[in-house]
């Protein structure tokens, strides 16, 4: 048995309890890439059928009773109407590569692979500036839930973290 394996079967024995909490936030970026790639399969589905973007976004809109009149919701509505084939590929490969970093992240949390973890508290970081600027720009429930969920989440992989590297000082401290 090699010394990695070894290891990593030591690592994976200590870890019980946070075994639930990284599978359940590996869940959730597996499922953020699965609906980005869902959205860039409705996008390429409603380009082939040659769909008014406008429309299609005014009917998104109806269907989720969201208030037309908002202002959020006419930038969405003139963002739709300023669809273009360059936008397109953009939006596509940005889907795309958000999804593959999703499951990626998904897949190291899931293993409980530090890598991952690190990941995570980068990615989830990232985002934080701009959470944060939505939030004070236009303050409304959905903003805040988006901006608590990723504090939550980066806060959590940051305790693992700090749990593991605590064990593990302990762990090579001489008796």
């Amino acid at each position: 048995m090699s010394a990695t394996h070894t290891t990593h079967d030591h690592r994976m024995a200590q870890r019980p309890a946070h075994r639930a909490g990284l599978r359940t936030v590996a869940f959730w970026e597996a499922l953020k890439g699965g609906l980005a790639l869902l959205g860039a399969y409705v996008f390429i589905r409603m380009i082939r059928r040659d769909v008014d973007f406008t429309e299609a976004a005014e009917h998104v809109l109806f269907h989720l009773h969201i208030n037309p009149h908002h202002r959020w919701t006419q930038q969405f509505l003139h963002a739709a109407g300023k669809v273009s084939s360059t936008n397109i590929a953009m939006i596509l490969s940005i889907a795309v590569v958000y999804a593959a970093l999703r499951f990626i992240e998904g897949y190291g949390l899931w293993r409980q692979r530090i890598w991952a973890e690190w990941l995570a508290i980068i990615s989830g970081c990232i985002y934080l500036p701009f959470e944060i600027y939505q939030v004070i720009r236009h303050p409304n429930e959905l903003h805040w839930i988006i901006l608590g969920i990723n504090i939550l989440v980066v806060l959590y992989i940051g305790w693992v973290r700090w749990d593991e590297i605590k064990d593990g000082r302990q762990q090579s401290a001489p008796v």
